[in-house]
């Protein structure tokens, strides 16, 4: 989305009067975008930059017209970018973006596990956000989108929060901080965040907090393991250690989605 088709858009709202298509940010460009987000509820966007502030009407532009964002804070994390690609593709067209994991292929049977299988997520895990707590980390992650801000911890499911320590733990024992960060361990891109499945339309399993993603820039959801970061050898000691636990890694399984890990079967 170009500032041209946020100009674009502003118009089509009823914005008069009609802004200039021109895609150049000038004083009446930013005038529509501040009442956009002054009406959109969202707060201390003043102090922004004008680019904080263009995406953050981008994203409110996409939200209306149903396409999730996660929060409107001008910062361009995943489900951000995922976004900006749906968008793209219904101005071309191609609306299997938005669908294409809902014909994946029913997995083998598999020995039971710790987890449910993803089917059998609500019975196990109950209602999306519910039953929420918060994990202490035995090592601070970084904000994948914004790596100046660090967390110390996150928010998961009661059933799978404890699991998840002791792989942290387990992690940090065998990597140190400093293979942490060359694998990009520390960039978290998030755990609880009820929302549909990026290229699909069922619940994320991040919607019950039983899924985390590390490093989402270079471990991009449509990957496979030729690209992905986290799928070279030297990040095979840290997926064993969640396969230890019954965690299940898309990109292991599926090769895809490779910063994604969850407490769910397939």
């Amino acid at each position: 989305m170009e500032l041209r088709d946020l100009q674009s858009a502003l118009n089509a709202r009823g914005w008069t009067p009609p802004l200039a298509l021109d895609g150049d940010w000038g004083g009446k460009t930013e005038t529509a975008i501040d009442a956009l987000l002054t009406e959109a509820g969202v707060k201390g966007f003043t102090a922004w930059a004008p680019a904080r502030k263009e995406l953050a009407a981008k994203q409110v532009v996409m939200k209306l017209q149903g396409i999730e964002t996660g929060a409107i804070d001008g910062l361009a994390g995943p489900q951000t970018r995922y976004a900006l690609q749906v968008w793209d593709a219904r101005l071309r067209g191609h609306k299997e973006v938005e669908t294409w994991r809902d014909s994946e292929p029913v997995p083998p049977k598999v020995a039971d596990g710790v987890w449910p299988r993803q089917s059998g997520v609500p019975a196990f895990y109950g209602n999306v956000g519910a039953d929420q707590v918060k994990l202490a980390l035995p090592y601070p992650l970084r904000i994948a989108w914004d790596k100046g801000q660090t967390v110390k911890s996150i928010s998961l499911h009661r059933k799978v929060a404890d699991s998840a320590g002791r792989v942290l733990a387990r992690v940090l024992d065998h990597y140190g901080m400093d293979e942490i960060r060359n694998l990009g361990l520390d960039l978290f891109g998030g755990s609880l965040n009820v929302r549909k499945m990026r290229g699909g339309s069922s619940y994320s399993m991040h919607s019950w907090g039983i899924a985390i993603d590390f490093d989402p820039e270079r471990n991009q959801l449509e990957w496979g393991r030729e690209r992905a970061r986290l799928a070279r050898p030297d990040a095979e000691a840290f997926w064993k250690f969640w396969e230890a636990e019954g965690w299940l890694s898309l990109g292991r399984a599926r090769n895809y989605d490779w910063m994604h890990v969850q407490a769910a079967r397939l």
